[in-house]
């Protein structure tokens, strides 16, 4: 591995415990590797130059523990970030695994299951302050239906905003400096999941009551499962002030949620992803949730661990190079993308309104007839992705 590529803590990767940790047990077939100890997990991400790692409470303290097994744990985990020097920038809650949320958690029917989500997340919340977190991911997995009649949407969304402003207000009563992340996702393993795709997020967003307290958290996969350009949905969720955190892997088009390597799959869009990412200038963790395939022993995992951020290393010093390079950025001109950059009216509406070359005088087909060198661009890109360039 050239020296270049080679990750540093100042990276900022990420990685959660479910993420290596994963068994390779999925609906079809049984695990093929043993659990992960969580203390080897940070031992083996510190080696490999990662900055941080990330949970579910249930990844690091199995459920239903008791209070001592549960201190125990997390008394080896601390000594584990101390010993190497890893970050938590984030945390979640286990919505969705155990059978009590089989109808979901803060939107479930049952009033008693979502009391128990909320008090559960609450909890979570003070051990994710306590080991530094700044961020609080919420994905729903389990918030949605498979039949129209079992869940009232619009109640249901009542319900989730609820939880929202309750979890709003018991971080700001304890002066928490925590903010929660919605991640999105349309379907799997409900069939359609509550508030399926950025924009869905960004919407709900905006009704709660603390929605400065509120972003999302983009996944690669979830986006592309529903069709969508993922690095459109991060560029929106950079425009409204909204991106807290992001999950970076690799998807294959419009399937299940297949959680590869980041830049498997679609290594085209994982470079204009890389490529807005570092010139929009988004300081947060670069997280990788993805899942070593089942084909894999322990040494594979961390082989495909190290691949995430090799990838993004490769993609981040292509992308520098497309934008520093003279011959793209006449092409970038060519295209008129300074254009787009100028306000369409900065003399106002009566400016526009008087403006006889803004209609009366404007001249349709010549305009229709101007090509925009688009093709020209994006072959500069592709070279510069293949490293021709």
């Amino acid at each position: 591995m050239t020296e270049r590529f080679t990750p540093t803590p100042e990276d900022k990767f990420t990685f959660g415990l479910w993420t290596v940790g994963w068994q390779g047990r999925d609906p079809f077939g049984d695990a093929t590797r043993a659990a992960l100890d969580p203390v080897e997990t940070v031992h083996r991400l510190a080696d490999l130059g990662a900055y941080g790692v990330t949970f579910h409470d249930d990844d690091l303290i199995p459920f239903g523990s008791s209070e001592a097994e549960r201190d125990a744990h997390v008394k080896r985990f601390r000594h584990a970030l101390d010993a190497t020097g890893l970050a938590v920038p984030m945390a979640t809650t286990n919505l969705f695994t155990h059978p009590v949320f089989k109808d979901g958690a803060f939107t479930a029917n049952d009033r008693d299951v979502r009391r128990y989500a909320l008090r559960k997340t609450i909890r979570n919340i003070d051990l994710a302050v306590e080991l530094g977190a700044r961020v609080y991911v919420a994905w729903g997995g389990r918030e949605g239906a498979e039949s129209g009649a079992a869940k009232d949407v619009r109640v249901a969304l009542d319900r989730l905003k609820e939880a929202f402003d309750l979890l709003g207000e018991y971080v700001v009563g304890q002066g928490y400096d925590l903010r929660f992340a919605v991640e999105p996702k349309p379907n799997e393993p409900r069939g359609d999941i509550l508030l399926p795709t950025v924009g869905h997020a960004l919407a709900f967003i905006e009704r709660l009551e603390r929605p400065e307290l509120v972003g999302v958290n983009p996944e690669t996969g979830h986006e592309q499962m529903a069709g969508l350009n993922f690095t459109h949905g991060i560029a929106q969720a950079l425009w409204a002030g909204k991106l807290f955190h992001i999950d970076l892997n690799g998807q294959s088009g419009i399937k299940y949620d297949q959680d590869l390597r980041f830049g498997a799959g679609n290594v085209r869009d994982a470079f204009w992803v890389v490529d807005l990412l570092e010139s929009a200038g988004y300081e947060g963790p670069r997280h990788f949730d993805f899942k070593p395939p089942r084909t894999e022993d322990t040494d594979g995992v961390w082989a495909s661990a190290a691949g995430n951020m090799r990838t993004y290393l490769i993609l981040r010093e292509r992308a520098a190079a497309f934008r520093a390079d003279p011959v793209v950025r006449e092409a970038l001109r060519a295209a008129r993308l300074d254009d787009l950059a100028r306000p369409t009216a900065a003399d106002g509406l009566a400016g526009l309104l008087a403006d006889r070359s803004a209609f009366e005088d404007f001249d349709a087909e010549a305009a229709g007839a101007r090509g925009m060198a688009f093709e020209r661009l994006d072959q500069l890109a592709l070279d510069h992705l293949l490293g021709v360039r």
